[in-house]
């Protein structure tokens, strides 16, 4: 019994380090995907006068305006493909974490066979199920059952050791559920410090153009507030995103966490009522 819990550590640390991994491909890979959008398809010669991207965009051509942005556009558009790509494989694990039916219903039906003191079938059950919520459940089960055949433990013991197991499981469960959500909240306010930074680039352009000796430069004015717009909009969009993805994911861990401490309360209220 000793040695059981080793394979699940090894596991466990396994998947951190292969996270880490990912985290640290991803945030580069995105950004240089960024910067090859930036020069190639919104640079594209067709979206400016006479086939030139050092000219001004076409009339309301949005990529070539975009492209007018400069460099931190590029840097933009990789935090935002970063913000999908984390979000999509958080979204992933949660639903792998959930298992491969309703957890709702999951839950209920765990409840039911506890109530009717069936634990074999309780554990079936999560065997059926899998994920993550289901995996804590059966360890909880598991220790319900060990505790019950130990007659050198009294009721109170076994309770404790049915809590610790759970809190156990759910210690090698659930940080693996939260890795990356740092990532996704600190790009909102990435996203908004670059897209502040790429205004002010923006504005300082502008007001070189204003300063020329002579007639203004409109060219160069109307590059430097295209600049600042569109470095403002996108870092709202990628804070946006991130802000919004950010609270969607957090509210399902909240949801998979209630539902552990909600069976691993049925399972310790079961046993408690059952060996008064």
């Amino acid at each position: 019994m000793a040695n059981a819990p080793k394979p699940t550590t090894v596991k466990k640390e396994s998947s951190s380090s292969a996270s880490n991994v990912f985290a640290t491909l991803v945030i580069p890979i995105c950004i240089v995907i960024g910067f090859i959008i930036w020069r190639y398809v919104l640079g594209d010669p067709s979206n400016f006068i006479d086939n030139n991207n050092e000219n001004l965009p076409l009339p309301n051509n949005y990529p070539g305006t975009a492209f007018k942005g400069g460099p931190i556009v590029a840097v933009l558009i990789g935090l935002l493909l970063t913000t999908i790509v984390f979000s999509i494989e958080r979204l992933i694990v949660i639903s792998k974490a959930s298992g491969k039916s309703s957890l709702d219903t999951f839950i209920i039906k765990v409840k039911g066979l506890l109530n009717a003191g069936n634990i074999e079938a309780a554990k079936a059950e999560c065997d059926k199920q899998q994920g993550s919520v289901a995996n804590v459940i059966k360890s909880g089960l598991k220790k319900y059952s060990e505790v019950e055949a130990d007659t050198n433990l009294d009721v109170e013991q076994s309770i404790v050791a049915i809590q610790k197991e759970v809190e156990e499981a759910t210690a090698l469960e659930m940080p693996m559920l939260e890795q990356n959500l740092t990532i996704i909240a600190t790009l909102v306010s990435i996203g908004t410090l670059i897209g502040l930074l790429g205004t002010v680039t923006g504005m300082i352009r502008a007001f070189a153009g204003l300063a020329n000796s002579g007639a203004p430069d409109q060219a160069a004015l109307a590059v430097g507030i295209s600049e600042a717009l569109i470095n403002t909009m996108t870092g709202i969009a990628v804070s946006t995103l991130a802000i919004i993805m950010y609270n969607i994911l957090t509210s399902k861990i909240d949801k998979l966490t209630y539902a552990i401490d909600e069976a691993g309360f049925s399972i310790v209220q079961t046993y408690a009522s059952s060996h008064k």
